[in-house]
């Protein structure tokens, strides 16, 4: 089967889309609620790091409890921190679910030092002592996948928990355990 590639520039940034791909079907801002960026800065693709999160939140498992995490998360970052927008890329729920912050090619407030070359990943919930859910796991794995067949991540990418780079727990220790068997996961940064 051929792959459609179609490729567009947008506001400088390039931006690639596959007709064929296998992306998990990803719940835009619009669909959860989300609230506009005050501003936006693109960065270089493809991007060379991933870094994995956990929100330190309840955790949800319906789309309606996740949308309300979601948006109390991006009210949080935006209202109490002074952020221009919520601070991950995606985010991700135990309802399987991915949930657009930033997007694609669009820097992020997850990770100091890490912004501009990487892409912010987080699990809804609290996983110090047990994993999310398999279908969270599964989407997350679907959306890095897509992320290196729409040309977004480098094929090599660096796939990292947030403890490895800053002072954190995240994204947990049970969840930490889990992404070290995962594809491109590297013991130093």
């Amino acid at each position: 089967m051929v792959s459609l590639r179609v490729m567009l520039v947008f506001c400088g940034a390039l931006i690639i889309c596959n007709a064929n791909s296998n992306c998990p079907k990803i719940k835009t801002r619009s669909k959860w609620g989300g609230k506009t960026a005050i501003s936006i800065e693109y960065q270089n693709i493809p991007v060379q790091y991933v870094i994995i999160h956990h929100t330190v939140t309840s955790k949800c498992g319906t789309f309606a409890t996740c949308s309300q995490q979601v948006a109390n998360i991006q009210h949080y970052h935006m209202h109490d921190l002074g952020w221009s927008d919520i601070g991950l890329n995606f985010l991700i729920g135990n309802d399987g679910n991915v949930y657009e912050g930033a997007g694609w090619n669009k820097v992020g407030a997850h990770t100091l030092g890490y912004n501009r070359k990487s892409i912010g990943i987080a699990f809804i919930g609290d996983f110090s002592d047990e994993l999310p859910s398999e279908k969270a796991l599964q989407a997350a794995k679907s959306l890095l996948a897509c992320g290196v067949s729409n040309g977004y991540l480098a094929r090599n990418y660096r796939l990292l928990g947030a403890r490895q780079v800053i002072s954190t727990e995240s994204p947990g220790l049970e969840l930490y355990g889990e992404i070290q068997d995962w594809d491109n996961w590297v013991p130093k940064p």
